[in-house]
């Protein structure tokens, strides 16, 4: 490890030649409480990941975002397109939780809990270790000419990352197209379902190109809250940083002994991390609070009998001194947030009915005189009815008037008995009231509708009444 990258210029990436070339990272292992912490956190995850999808309640896959037929289920609750206002408190609630996360505990997401960073730590870098050998062994390797050995180790390395990707892929599209759909159509030719089978190898060639190349500089260049998180955190806000006031001025042969910090410049730290920096310069984006360096660290203070803790998981005001502010005008204004934002949902989903019907009055004329030869004068009113059912099934309507009126007075006229309801479907019916003149009074009647569902009309049941008002002359 040259010592240059600990000399860089506060603006130059250490993942970064002078030309802007990529210098790869190879980081070693580590071992310590952190690390094994963090196995522990990982190894659930991708449990979670691989285990959600099969997971079925009431019949219903516990988590399937069906976006061709605009269903989104989350934990037994079926969500439509109509639904978007609470798709939408969804998406805040999730950003306002980040944001009050990253305030009070830095960028503990992005070592602990983000997709990239489990993967590639848990998985891809096993497999690359397990074929290339440690770090430098790695390394080595890759400033190697191409040999016969070489070109063994790299097709083996990548068809491993391809066996894990294609696995990751379908996890991933059994989400969306749901996993005992995806099981039947993976067992039919590819020609059959082209639309699956093609985002089945653009996903693939996404995480194998991320998660088996691009790695860090993702997090470094390309992640959209790798730069937000800066404008989330305050002094008080935990992060992995480096004690400056004890590990300063470091080991040095020229220093004197007696005025030397605790750092030896070993460069341990260094070496460990998955994104290649220094954590000695300071709190950088780049850190993704991975702790690898303070677990590397703390095993470098243990052989030199001194204490642990000069590169810890603490707030930059408690590292300078100070006393740590839990409760701040930042992390209070997003608790706040996320609890408007979870009440806003949950009065959402309270007020959200199974059957929405509304009655819309339709035509350019409020009613029609219809005279038969010989028959008293007919009135008729016609309305659009607006249907939305939030339901499991489809529903058949009838519609029913409150009254028991006599044919020849009061007729409901539609084209089609029942009317079929599909669920998550927004529809209008055509509905035509036909009325003697004589039920109005000053050319008024107001009518209440029974809505009812089932086979038939003797045995429907009931769902909800609506009011009406019918018009005619005076």
């Amino acid at each position: 490890m040259s010592r240059k990258r600990t000399e860089l210029h506060t603006e130059r990436l250490a993942t970064t030649d002078q030309a802007g070339h990529r210098i790869t990272v190879f980081p070693e292992d580590v071992k310590g409480p952190w690390r094994t912490y963090r196995n522990y956190v990982y190894w659930f995850l991708i449990l979670i990941y691989f285990t959600l999808p099969w997971i079925y309640f009431q019949g219903k896959q516990i988590i399937k975002l069906d976006i061709v037929n605009r269903e989104f289920i989350f934990f037994g609750t079926t969500f439509y397109s109509h639904d978007a206002p609470l798709i939408f408190f969804i998406f805040i609630i999730f950003v306002f939780v980040f944001g009050l996360i990253t305030a009070q505990w830095g960028r503990v997401w992005c070592g602990w809990a983000c997709p990239q960073t489990v993967f590639i730590d848990a998985v891809y870098r096993k497999i690359e270790v397990l074929i290339e050998g440690k770090a430098r062994a790695r390394r080595a390797l890759e400033r190697a000419p191409w040999t016969l050995d070489k070109l063994f180790k790299k097709t083996l390395k990548w068809s491993m990352y391809l066996i894990v990707s294609l696995h990751l892929s379908h996890t991933f599209l059994g989400y969306f197209v749901g996993t005992r759909e995806l099981f039947m159509i993976s067992l039919n030719p590819p020609a059959e379902h082209m639309t699956a089978f093609i985002s089945m190898l653009v996903v693939t060639f996404i995480i194998l190109f991320d998660f088996g190349w691009f790695r860090e500089q993702f997090c470094i260049i390309a992640c959209p809250y790798g730069r937000m998180q800066s404008v989330m955190m305050d002094e008080n806000s935990l992060v992995v940083g480096y004690d400056v006031k004890r590990g300063e001025p470091r080991r040095n042969v020229a220093a004197d002994r007696a005025s030397e910090g605790d750092c030896i410049d070993c460069l341990h730290c260094v070496k460990v991390c998955p994104t290649g920096i220094d954590i000695r310069r300071g709190t950088q984006l780049e850190c993704i609070a991975c702790t690898n360096c303070i677990d590397a660290c703390d095993e470098i203070m243990v052989k030199v009998s001194r204490p642990k803790g000069l590169i810890r998981y603490d707030s930059l005001a408690e590292m300078e001194g100070k006393k740590r502010k839990i409760w701040r005008v930042r992390p209070v204004l997003y608790g706040i947030a996320v609890i408007v934002a979870i009440s806003g949902f949950g009065y959402g989903l309270y007020a959200r009915n199974q059957l929405k019907v509304q009655f819309i009055r339709a035509g350019h004329t409020p009613f029609q005189e219809i005279k038969r030869k010989g028959e008293e004068i007919e009135i008729v009113n016609r309305y659009n009815v607006s249907v939305y059912y939030n339901g499991e099934e489809n529903l058949k309507l009838f519609f029913k008037t409150e009254k028991n009126f006599l044919p020849e007075r009061m007729r409901i006229v539609t084209r089609s008995v029942p009317h079929i309801i599909e669920k998550g479907r927004k529809q209008k019916i055509s509905i035509f009231f036909r009325f003697k003149k004589n039920i109005l009074t000053n050319g008024r009647y107001p009518i209440k509708v029974n809505i009812l569902s089932g086979e038939n009309l003797e045995t429907a049941k009931f769902l909800r009444q609506e009011e009406v008002g019918l018009v005619g002359p005076f």
